[in-house]
């Protein structure tokens, strides 16, 4: 599988695509989420993985320019955050329209968990 991992933090990006790339997928790294609608509307992602808190603009906003934008409506996102309360989750499926929801940081357990539930 091949995804996008969008997030400001260089280690969280690391820890990332490492894990990503130790079970078997192609990974890219996105430094901020400029320029970044055209890259997912023609790079061929699985999924997305989106932090929340960016300097530039919040996971929130980013998602929601996706999903208002036809040819990248559809692409799966999976906020990857450090919030990690039942309200924050909740709030980033069931509001900010995610597809899921990980919690940094990730091992190689919770991403497999995730990345099965993609279809």
């Amino acid at each position: 599988m091949k995804f996008l991992v969008i997030d400001d933090s260089a280690v969280d990006k690391k820890l990332m695509f490492s894990l990503l790339t130790q079970l078997g997928h192609q990974a890219e790294i996105g430094e901020t989420s400029d320029n970044l609608v055209e890259k997912i509307t023609t790079g061929g992602y699985d999924a997305v993985f989106l932090d929340i808190v960016m300097p530039d603009q919040d996971g929130y906003k980013f998602l929601r320019n996706l999903r208002s934008n036809s040819e990248t409506a559809q692409q799966y996102v999976i906020f990857y955050s450090s919030k990690k309360t039942p309200i924050e989750i909740n709030y980033g499926i069931k509001r900010a329209g995610a597809d899921d929801y990980l919690v940094k940081p990730a091992t190689k357990e919770t991403l497999s968990e995730v990345i099965n539930k993609i279809k």
